[in-house]
């Protein structure tokens, strides 16, 4: 395992005091994400390699964005980001 799997397993980040609650695919769907928690609240950090937007790359890691909060609102985030999935995926069964 390396050290950005270890990382993304407990949550850390390399950003004192923010923890990775989320990794999206892509940074349409991390906009999302931000959005809904920041409507909730709890401020958000995109952290994403600049490239993979402009050129439109989502392999090897270059598509990754990580979502971002602090660590008080972890907890939080994560039970948001759970419920927007669930509505997402009533929607797609309608």
């Amino acid at each position: 395992m390396t050290q950005k799997e270890a990382e993304m397993r407990k949550g850390s980040s390399r950003h004192a005091g923010l923890t990775t609650v989320c990794v999206t695919a892509g940074l349409l769907q991390a906009q999302v994400i931000k959005a809904k928690l920041e409507d909730g609240g709890i401020p958000v950090l995109l952290d994403y390699e600049s490239v993979g937007p402009i050129i439109g790359i989502t392999v090897d890691g270059l598509g990754e964005v990580h979502v971002l909060v602090p660590d008080r609102n972890a907890d939080e985030a994560r039970a948001l980001i759970e419920e927007q999935q669930d509505e997402e995926e009533e929607e797609t069964e309608e």
